[in-house]
């Protein structure tokens, strides 16, 4: 069917009602799809519309209850502990954020452990939400087991999203990379296309390298990025993410055959505090400037992390955000019914 454009209001509001319906307190339901209509708002369309409908299947199948909320387990200084209790992932991981970064304000830094919560959607997201109240962020989640280890022949790992964001005043730095080479939900927009992707993305059921995302959906075997190297960071983030939260690792949330109860990882950094601001300000100014001064292959261009998220918000803000028609009209029948 292809795409269609709608506005930022349109979208929010139609999730937003959507989400009530779902068992959402209003407030609740505004914040939620806001930040589906924010990741679809800034271009990132694997993580946000497309997997709304996932999202309400969570729901239904009461993987996700929309009434839970996080439960503080400790608190020592810089450090807290929450538990999630299978609440919305998204609504959990920006009130982490939210924690971080007002310990931050007191410490200079702040960090905040999540156990039982479900899929943030866009980690992104979170990333953002750092920068713009002026704070260095960092979060990392684990996820099911859908990558191997290098030289294994199963899926043993997660594609733990890693993102650290950095603020400036010309532009923030986000860095928002899961541990695959392609994130499942990009690999799913290839397989709704009917593309392949544009290098080798995953495994086949032989071991060989594969550029067909329905093969690798279908086996969860997406290829490490850097190969042994995001294999590697792979397991350590899921080892910092269960250990710090005290919640389960990718094996164990993989036992349940649903991807939920993940763990996850909340740092926020106030350079202000820190007495680092004008310097952090200059420094990373002078970095980005080097960076964009590279000379390139012919028909190519440098970006920096984050660079093209600030165009793609302008642009669609004003010319209103695509959206897949099909994935649209599953959403209105879960609105009608």
């Amino acid at each position: 069917m292809g795409d269609f454009l709608i506005s930022y209001d349109e979208l929010q509001q139609t999730l937003k009602e959507v989400l009530i319906q779902f068992g959402f307190s209003e407030e609740r339901a505004d914040q939620s799809a806001h930040l589906f209509a924010k990741t679809d708002l800034d271009g990132v369309r694997s993580h946000g519309v497309n997997r709304f409908p996932v999202f309400l299947k969570y729901i239904q199948n009461g993987y996700v209850d929309p009434s839970k909320e996080p439960d503080l387990e400790s608190s020592i200084g810089i450090f807290e502990r929450w538990d999630g209790q299978l609440g919305p992932g998204n609504l959990n991981a920006s009130f982490a954020m939210s924690r971080a970064i007002e310990i931050s304000k007191n410490f200079g830094i702040g960090c905040v452990a999540l156990k039982q919560t479900n899929h943030w959607m866009r980690g992104g997201n979170f990333g953002w939400q750092a920068v713009e109240s002026g704070k260095i962020g960092i979060c990392f989640t684990n996820t099911k087991a859908n990558m191997p280890a290098w030289g294994g022949s199963e899926p043993k790992l997660g594609n733990n999203p890693l993102i650290v964001a950095i603020p400036r005043k010309k532009g923030p730095i986000v860095l928002d990379m899961a541990m695959s080479q392609f994130a499942y939900g990009k690999l799913s927009n290839f397989a709704r296309a009917g593309t392949k992707t544009p290098y080798e993305a995953g495994f086949d059921t032989d071991g060989n390298l594969t550029k067909d995302p329905n093969v690798i959906i279908e086996n969860d075997m997406a290829l490490p990025a850097g190969m042994w190297k995001g294999a590697g960071l792979s397991l350590v983030l899921d080892l910092l993410a269960s250990i710090l939260s005290g919640g389960d690792s990718t094996h164990e949330v993989d036992k349940s055959g649903v991807e939920k109860g993940l763990s996850q990882v909340f740092l926020a950094l106030d350079p202000k505090k820190l007495e680092l601001e004008e310097w952090a300000e200059t420094k990373a100014e002078s970095i980005i400037q080097d960076l964009k001064s590279s000379q390139v292959f012919d028909g190519k261009e440098v970006f920096y992390p984050g660079e093209n998220v600030l165009r793609n918000r302008q642009m669609n803000l004003k010319s209103g955000i695509p959206v897949d028609q099909e994935v649209w009209n599953e959403i209105l029948k879960f609105k009608e019914s």
